[in-house]
């Protein structure tokens, strides 16, 4: 259990979430004022595309780290949801919901998962 590349792992599947999150966020805003679309039909694509994105993130996370993904993906989910808390109670000065917080759980265990699947494929290469 090397710390440095744990943290090497869970920094990629950051930085691989807050990028895919940078891009999504780029093509939906572009569908949403260059098209007839609303965020209300939008909602679940964005519920979806929240969870793949978490998933990707803990599948690298766990490809790099090469062991216990499940725990490398759930420090992973776990630094974000805290990122996205600061921000949104330091940023924003709103606090956390229920509603956020149960999402926030099935991220955890979106992006646990993909830490198991991401070990599994990246270990037998």
């Amino acid at each position: 259990m090397e710390t440095g590349r744990w943290g090497k792992a869970i920094m990629h599947g950051l930085l691989t979430i807050f990028a895919m999150a940078l891009i999504i966020s780029l093509i939906i805003s572009l569908l949403l004022k260059f098209t007839g679309l609303t965020e209300g039909t939008l909602k679940w694509v964005m519920v979806a595309l929240s969870f793949l994105t978490l998933f990707i993130g803990g599948f690298v996370s766990g490809g790099k780290g090469k062991e216990k993904g499940w725990l490398i993906g759930g420090i992973t989910s776990l630094l974000f949801t805290l990122i996205i808390i600061l921000f949104q109670f330091l940023g924003l000065g709103s606090s956390f919901t229920l509603s956020q917080a149960a999402f926030h759980g099935g991220f955890m265990l979106t992006a646990m998962l993909g830490g198991m699947m991401g070990v599994n494929l990246s270990s037998s290469r």
